[in-house]
Parts: structure tokens; sequence; C-alpha cells
């Protein structure tokens, strides 16, 4: 798998309706994950919602989003993000290491519950950033 760079959409409770309708519009397959799914982490009332959606094309377009849970700061016209996913460990270590290094990290890079290595930050300029180094493969 190659490193791919994609926007991530943040929502408030509608991130399935949202990116159905985007699926709608751009074609393509489109995987849904809830907090449930990923152990929880938020209000019980929330486990439903979207913890990542990801909705790829056959022409190449990648379109990512998540409901934002209710203890996290939200900013309608903020709620985006620059999403960086791949194997390749050393590229995107890289990657982080010269984005968060100007910048804040807000999240950690370390082990997520999904079974990948993932962290956020801010850059130096404003623009936050979600790194995710895909797991190994189960057997």
């Amino acid at each position: 798998m190659t490193t791919r760079l994609n926007p991530y959409l943040g929502f408030r409770g509608n991130a399935k309706d949202a990116m159905e309708f985007y699926k709608s519009v751009f074609g393509g397959d489109l995987t849904l994950s809830t907090f449930r799914d990923a152990g929880g982490g938020v209000e019980d009332s929330e486990l439903d919602q979207i913890m990542h959606a990801a909705l790829l094309t056959d022409g190449g377009l990648s379109l990512m989003g998540s409901d934002t849970p209710s203890h996290m700061e939200f900013t309608p016209g903020t709620n985006h993000q620059v999403s960086l996913t791949g194997e390749d460990e050393a590229e995107l270590r890289g990657y982080w290491d010269k984005l968060s290094g100007s910048g804040t990290v807000t999240v950690p890079l370390n082990k997520a519950p999904w079974g990948d290595t993932f962290g956020m930050c801010v850059d130096g300029y404003g623009i936050p950033w979600m790194v995710n180094i895909a797991g190994t493969p189960a057997p």
C-alpha cells in the first residue's frame, strides 16, 4: 500500500448520513466503523456514531471522516484535517517528526486500539494532521 494524503472531515453525529451522501455524489466503496466497533472511548449515547469512514473511488478519490465526540471541540467550518495513511513506517514517522516538530502534538503517535500506530498534531502553520501507520496484518 502506498502512502495516501486525504482530506478528513469532522461531523457532530451525522457522519454516516454525510458520508453516504458523498458516496451518492462520487460513487465508490464506503466503509464505516463505529466507536462501539473500536471499543468505546465515548459517552454511551455516542457508541453507534462513526469513529472512522473511508470512501474510495475507482478513479482514485479518497475522502475520510468521523463523528467528533462530545468531549472534543467541534466548530463547523474548521472541522477538517489532513490525513496521512500507509504502511511505510519510516516514511510516515519522518513526516510525523517534521510536521509535529514545529507545532503541537494533540495525540501522541502510539499504538491505537484498532492495531495501527496513530497520532494527531497541528503543524507550525495551524494545519491539523493525522498520521496512521498500518499495523502488521494478521496471519
